[in-house]
C-alpha cells in the first residue's frame, strides 16, 4: 500500500451522514462530503490536512453534533469507583471543563504551546481532562504509570526536560525528594483535597477558572505526547508521536480494530501510563463519537470487573492477556453481562487455551491486537474477520506489514523473520515521529524501506500474522513492557548482589514473568535463601516500579558470556522456555 500523502491545508466538517448510508457495516456520524473526502486520502488522491488539533477538530466538533441532537444520549466519558461514586460527561461538558483546565496551565501556571507536561495520575477523571486541555494549549503530555518510584521520576524530568508535573498527594513526596535535581520543573500540579508546600491544588484552581479558551492551531506533525518505552540496554527511551500520528490516524482507516460507532461504551483496563490506554480509552473511541467508560480499578479484581460488566452497558472489553486468564479462573455461568458484544486482547500473545474457555462459558469471541508504542496498533483481528487461534490478525490500515529477513528482504509466507513495516519512500501516519534526543536509536530501528518492531513473527497466506517472540530481551508481563536493564540496576545495587542478569520466565496467568539469575557476594552465601529472595525482591520493588520485580529468582556462580564479556541473556531465556 503505497500512500503518497502531503502535508497540506484541508479543513474537515463534521455533519450527521445521510440515514442510509453505512462505513463498512456500522452507522457512521460523518457526511457524504467527509466521508468521499476522506476516501479520497486513503487512496491517496486527497492530501492530508497541514493543521490538525484532536481537541477543536473531534472533540469540539463531536460537542456541536451533540448540541444540535444528532447523537446518541451516551455520555462522552463515564467514570465511576468502587464507592457508588459517579461521573458522566457529554462531549460539551468535556469542552467546558477541560477549557478551564487549559485555562489553569497557561495562565496559573505559565505554560506555553511545546512545553512538556508530566502527567501521572491513576484512573481518575482528572488525567482525561489534563489530556484534552494540554491539546487545546499545545502542551507535550508525557504520561507515567503512577507505580513509578522516585528514582524513575527522576529520569523522567531530567530527560525530558518537563516545565511541569501534576500527580496525586500519594506520589508528591517522591516528587519533592528529586526536584531539586530537576531545573527546568518550574510548576507541581497536586490533585487532592489536601495542600502541600511548593505544590499547587489542581482541583482549586481548574474550579475557579474561566472556561474562555481559545484552542491553539497546531500543524498535523506538532509532537503532541511523548512515551516512555523500555530497552534492552540503557534507561527507556522517549518515544513521540505528532497531532496526527495517534490523532488523525483513526479518521483514515477504513476497517479498524475498535471500529465503534457513537452507540458504543467501550471499557479499557489498561494503565493510564501505556500507550494502550492513550488509543483505546482517548483517541480511537472519540473520533467516532463513543463512550469511554472507567473504571479506577485500584486493584485487578476479577469478581469487581465481573460485576460492572454485568451492572453497566459495556459493550466492548479491551484489556491484556493477564485480565482474560484471571477472568476465566472464575465460573462465568454465574455472571449475566448486560451489553458485552466484543472482547479485544493487546500487548502479549493470548493462549489459544483461554480463547477457547472464554468463548465457551461467554459465547464471545476474543480478538487480539498488536502494536507497540512506536507504531500504535499494527494488526488485528477486525470485526466480522475469521479468528484463527495464535494469531493476531491481519494487517492494520495505513501499514504495509512484512516478515522480513536480516537483509531486509520480504519472506514468503510461512517463513519465520522479522515483522516490519514499510516506512519509505513515504512514512506512514501513525509512526512516531522519533526518538527524542536519540538519533542514534531512531536510525537503528531502520532496515532497507522498513522499521523493524524487534519481533519476529510468520505470516500464512492469507496475510494473518503470528507472533513467535521478542528478538530482543524485552520482556512483557501483564502487559507491561520491563528492560533487564532496570531491573538489573535495581538489583546490583543490594549489597548480596555482585552480578545479575534478567530474562523473561513462562508464567500460566502472566504469559511471562521477569526472572533474575544472581550472583551472590561470598559474604551473603550462608544468609537463607528464601529470606533473601524476598529481600531482593523488596529491594527492585523501592528502587523501581513495583510491577518491574523479579517474581522468580535462581541464585548462580556464574553468567554465561560472550568473549567480549557480554552477559548471554538468550540462553537463559532459552534455558527458561525450555528451548535449549
Amino acid at each position: 500500500m503505497k500512500l503518497l500523502f502531503k502535508l497540506q491545508s484541508l479543513k474537515l466538517f463534521w455533519t450527521l451522514k445521510p440515514p442510509n448510508r453505512t462505513f463498512h457495516g456500522h452507522p457512521r456520524l460523518l457526511s457524504s462530503d467527509v466521508y468521499s473526502q476522506y476516501e479520497s486520502v486513503r487512496q491517496g488522491k486527497q492530501e492530508i490536512p497541514k493543521y490538525f488539533n484532536f481537541a477543536s477538530d473531534v472533540l469540539d466538533k463531536w460537542s456541536e453534533i451533540e448540541k444540535a441532537g444528532k447523537r446518541p444520549s451516551n455520555p462522552a466519558f463515564w467514570w465511576v469507583n468502587d464507592k457508588g461514586e459517579e461521573v458522566k460527561w457529554s462531549f460539551e461538558e468535556l469542552g467546558f471543563l477541560s477549557r478551564k483546565v487549559a485555562n489553569v496551565l497557561t495562565k496559573e501556571c505559565g505554560l506555553q504551546k511545546g512545553d512538556r507536561l508530566i502527567l501521572i495520575l491513576p484512573r481518575i477523571p482528572e488525567w482525561w481532562l489534563v489530556k484534552v486541555a494540554c491539546m487545546r494549549a499545545g502542551i507535550v503530555i508525557i504520561p507515567g504509570t503512577s507505580q513509578l518510584s522516585a528514582k524513575d521520576i527522576l529520569y523522567r524530568l531530567q530527560a525530558s526536560k518537563a516545565a511541569c508535573i501534576i500527580t496525586t498527594d500519594k506520589l508528591a513526596p517522591a516528587v519533592d525528594s528529586v526536584a531539586s535535581q530537576c531545573q527546568l520543573l518550574k510548576t507541581k500540579l497536586m490533585v487532592s483535597n489536601g495542600r502541600r508546600e511548593g505544590w499547587l491544588n489542581f482541583t482549586e484552581l481548574y474550579q475557579n477558572q474561566s472556561d474562555d479558551h481559545s484552542c491553539v492551531k497546531t500543524r498535523i506533525q506538532d509532537p503532541m505526547i511523548i512515551f516512555f518505552t523500555s530497552g534492552t540496554t540503557g534507561f527507556p527511551k522517549m518515544a513521540q508521536h505528532s497531532q496526527g500520528s495517534l490523532g488523525f490516524r483513526p479518521l483514515l482507516s477504513e476497517r479498524y480494530w475498535l471500529d465503534s460507532t457513537p452507540s458504543n461504551v467501550i471499557w479499557n483496563t489498561a494503565d493510564t501510563g501505556w500507550i494502550l490506554t492513550s488509543v483505546a480509552s482517548f483517541f480511537e473511541p472519540w473520533v467516532f463519537g463513543s463512550c469511554v467508560f472507567i473504571h479506577n480499578l485500584p486493584q485487578t479484581d476479577s469478581a469487581v470487573i465481573l460485576n460492572t460488566l454485568c451492572r453497566f452497558p459495556i459493550d466492548t472489553l479491551v484489556g491484556a492477556p493477564t485480565l482474560f486468564r484471571m477472568l476465566v479462573q472464575n465460573d462465568l455461568s454465574k455472571y449475566k453481562f448486560m451489553n458485552l458484544k466484543y472482547c479485544i486482547s493487546g500487548g502479549e500473545p493470548l493462549n489459544p487455551e483461554v480463547m477457547e474457555q472464554w468463548k465457551s462459558q461467554t459465547g464471545l469471541d476474543i480478538c487480539e491486537v498488536y502494536g507497540q508504542t512506536e507504531m500504535g496498533v499494527i494488526c488485528s483481528v477486525f470485526g466480522g474477520m475469521k479468528i484463527k487461534p495464535g494469531s493476531m490478525g491481519k494487517a492494520a490500515p495505513l501499514y504495509d506489514v512484512q516478515i522480513i529477513d536480516k537483509n531486509a528482504n520480504i519472506l514468503p509466507p510461512g517463513q519465520p523473520g522479522e515483522i516490519a513495516i514499510r516506512s519509505k519512500p513515504i512514512r506512514p501516519l501513525g509512526f512516531f515521529s522519533e526518538y527524542l534526543d536519540n538519533p542514534k536509536k531512531t536510525a537503528e530501528t531502520e532496515r532497507g524501506d522498513f522499521y523493524v518492531t524487534g519481533d519476529r513473527g510468520i505470516m500464512d497466506e492469507e496475510g494473518y500474522f503470528q507472533f513467535i517472540g521478542r528478538n530482543d530481551d524485552i520482556i512483557i508481563s501483564s502487559g507491561y513492557r520491563i528492560g533487564p536493564f532496570e531491573v538489573e540496576n535495581a538489583l546490583i545495587e543490594h549489597p548480596a548482589v555482585v552480578e545479575s542478569a534478567v530474562v523473561s520466565s513462562p508464567d500460566p496467568l502472566r504469559g511471562e514473568v521477569v526472572k533474575a539469575f544472581v550472583v551472590l557476594s561470598p559474604n551473603f552465601s550462608s544468609t537463607d535463601r528464601e529470606r533473601l529472595i524476598s529481600d531482593l525482591q523488596d529491594h527492585v520493588k523501592k528502587t523501581t516500579a513495583p510491577y518491574k520485580y523479579p517474581r522468580k529468582v535462581e541464585f548462580v556462580k556464574e553468567l554465561p558470556k560472550t568473549i567480549t564479556g557480554k552477559i548471554k541473556r538468550n540462553e537463559l531465556r532459552d534455558k527458561e522456555w525450555g528451548r535449549t
